[in-house]
């Protein structure tokens, strides 16, 4: 009799039924007008080994979610550029180690009067302080804010903050003994692992940004030639994740940073588009899985015996860390809008905090339940994360009708909120106002210079007004749906308002301020969606410039002039 050979089904019974009981608790939690994410987390801990009844595989769990960490950030680095990214260096590389020290010193404060040791406090502190990659990069996404100033530099933060946890994953294990008191410091040793970290991730890094720039691009062509779709995605997929564990395997570097310059390289390409349509599908399915290992990792029992601790804990999270992000982005002289959408954007943990919370646990610097407090933090913070997105515009409000409170956080003789006296009279009569300077505003800007059109350009990002500055060009840096922004650019006497900025509920507050102060300017508005454009053209729009139509009309314009050539005469 031949024996039987059992077979090990877990990955099949893990992804089914975690996606189809992810399906069943997300469209519940729609019904109920709540996120889906929220869904995915009650749908993680029903399969979770806390709750009674099927228990999925949560090691399986953990490394499917890290597939999906790994493909959102590749997807990140597609749409992120190395230009985007230094862009963004004055305020993510300062704003990000001094929220990280804040936070810290908020989460060894708690754990001091919980009388945990200085190595849990540290190690505790830490995990608090870092955001999740995929609540981040979701909620920037569903808002349509990842590819504005204020997505890149939230998006900028979380890169340092990344780096920032590489480092100190390193590093926690030779000082696991100082931490714990049962040895020395070793500066020498210590200084060596310093060098050698920082040595593999400039090695890779300069690798992705010299070598990897014109292979991979290359590579993407020589797949799509053979015209096989399946191919395509294949190598999409192979690189993303290859790169990915290579960083990880050979430079110490994190998956989900691997992944990011994966998708930077591959940026190079002019398939980069189809690359990312391609990956999208798998994308969101191991990102759903992701919320679903983290309600798998949730104790609904820590509720109930630790809840002050629990509160604490988010409190830190949501208030205490937001709040030092707020300040930081504040003093750095950024808009009031920017530093409330990049602390909402941090007002979560997630992944590194749970890499983190297991190494201090097996180095015996973190007790368990500072474990299971890191997990509630976070699947709360998750979870609510959302309504602390849809805060912003009510807290913004009630900042502004406070004009004591809006005052104390006005930017102070701040040079780039002003245009320079010394600006010709003849340029600010007339004049087009141009609102933005990304991809599509830089064009309009370029086209309006090289005819000999006066502009004035009103753009969030500070170091994007320096070089205009520099190279001439008029420029004011503040958020012009604040009328002080546009009447610094002196819209009053503007000939034309241009909106290159793809916001519609921004868009009317400048429409709105431009008709106050100057009825008779012509608004043009750029938008993503039909919906906007009417609403847009309701508020006095002169212009409203869609995408998908404005590329409609070009082609068949083409189409049109090419097939008349072509038609002989009759």
């Amino acid at each position: 009799m031949e024996p039987v050979i059992e077979h090990n089904i877990n990955l099949i019974t893990t992804i089914a039924a975690g996606l189809g009981l992810a399906l069943v608790m997300g469209f519940i939690a729609v019904r109920l007008k709540l996120p889906a994410l929220v869904g995915y987390l009650v749908a993680g801990i029903i399969i979770g080994p806390a709750t009674p009844g099927f228990v999925a595989d949560v090691d399986l769990a953990g490394q499917l979610a890290e597939i999906g960490v790994m493909l959102l950030m590749f997807g990140v680095g597609l749409h992120f550029s190395l230009d985007d990214l230094l862009a963004v260096r004055k305020i993510a590389l300062p704003g990000a180690v001094g929220q990280i020290a804040m936070a810290t010193a908020m989460g060894m404060g708690v754990a001091a009067l919980w009388g945990w040791s200085l190595g849990a406090g540290v190690v505790f502190g830490l995990a608090l302080s870092v955001a999740s990659t995929v609540v981040l990069l979701k909620a920037l996404e569903a808002r349509g804010v990842l590819e504005s100033v204020n997505g890149r530099i939230a998006v900028g933060w979380l890169i340092v903050e990344d780096l920032a946890m590489v480092l100190v994953l390193v590093l926690l294990p030779p000082l696991a003994g100082v931490l714990s008191g049962e040895a020395a410091v070793d500066g020498g040793s210590l200084v060596k692992t310093l060098v050698i970290t920082l040595g593999q991730v400039g090695i890779f890094v300069a690798l992705m940004l010299m070598g990897g720039r014109k292979l991979f691009p290359w590579l993407l062509w020589q797949v799509a030639a053979t015209g096989s779709r399946e191919l395509f995605t294949l190598c999409v997929v192979a690189i993303a994740l290859g790169i990915a564990y290579v960083s990880s395997a050979v430079f110490g570097v994190s998956f989900a940073l691997g992944a990011f310059f994966a998708g930077m390289v591959l940026r190079e390409s002019d398939l980069s588009y189809r690359a990312a349509e391609e990956s999208l599908p798998l994308r969101d399915a191991f990102a759903v899985l992701f919320f679903v290992s983290v309600g798998m990792l949730f104790d609904p029992v820590i509720l109930m015996t630790q809840p002050l601790q629990v509160l604490a804990v988010v409190a830190i999270i949501i208030f205490g860390k937001s709040l030092a992000a707020f300040l930081i982005v504040l003093a750095f002289r950024y808009p009031l809008n920017t530093a409330l959408t990049v602390s909402a954007s941090l007002a979560q943990i997630g992944e590194f905090s749970f890499i983190l919370a297991g190494l201090g646990v097996h180095l015996k610097l973190l007790p368990v339940e500072g474990q299971s407090l890191i997990v509630a933090g976070a699947l709360i913070s998750i979870a609510l994360n959302p309504l602390v997105f849809g805060a912003i515009e009510p807290v913004q409000r009630w900042i502004r009708a406070r004009s004591g409170i809006a005052r104390a956080m006005e930017r102070p003789a701040d040079p780039l909120a002003e245009l320079p006296m010394a600006t010709p009279h003849e340029q600010l009569s007339g004049q087009v106002v141009l609102v933005g300077y990304g991809r599509v505003g830089r064009r309009i800007g370029e086209a309006l210079r090289a005819r000999g059109m006066h502009f004035v350009v009103a753009e969030e990002n500070r170091e994007t007004v320096e070089l205009l500055r520099k190279g001439g060009i008029p420029a004011v840096a503040g958020d012009a749906s604040e009328p002080a922004v546009l009447i610094q650019a002196h819209i009053a006497r503007a000939g034309m308002l241009v909106i290159a900025t793809p916001d519609a509920f921004q868009a009317r507050k400048m429409m709105e301020t431009a008709r106050m102060l100057n009825p008779a300017v012509s608004i043009v508005v750029r938008t993503h969606s039909e919906e906007d454009a009417a609403l847009l053209k309701k508020d006095g729009a002169d212009q409203v410039h869609m995408a998908e139509h404005e590329l409609a009309l070009s082609m068949t314009r083409d189409v049109l002039e090419r097939m008349a050539a072509r038609t002989p005469p009759v």
